[in-house]
């Protein structure tokens, strides 16, 4: 993986952390069956908690792939097995673009 981009994910997650925000929320990164990857990131009490998101979806074969929305106050992201940096960026993206 790109280490800037799981570098920025930290860098994200740490600047939230706030004694009390880490204790109930966070971020998870599983593997799913099919393979692939599936994120889930907890937005609550932060600045991107009452952000809009469209719903984003990019199939370009059964192996590469990308899902990512917004559930409530959660980002979810599923993705092919090599598509985790690209769905770290695109969160990363959507995270720093102002709106």
């Amino acid at each position: 993986m790109d280490q800037g981009k799981l570098s920025w994910l930290s860098s994200w997650f740490s600047a939230n952390c706030d004694g009390d925000w880490e204790h109930s929320f966070g971020l998870k990164i599983e593997t799913t069956d099919n393979p692939g990857w599936a994120l889930e990131i907890d937005l609550t009490d932060t600045a991107l908690e009452n952000r809009n998101f469209l719903t984003l979806e990019i199939e370009r074969s059964e192996t590469d792939w990308l899902k990512c929305w917004l559930d409530n106050s959660t980002f979810r992201i599923v993705c092919g097995a090599r598509n985790l940096p690209e769905a770290i960026l695109s969160f990363r993206h959507w995270a720093e673009t102002k709106t």
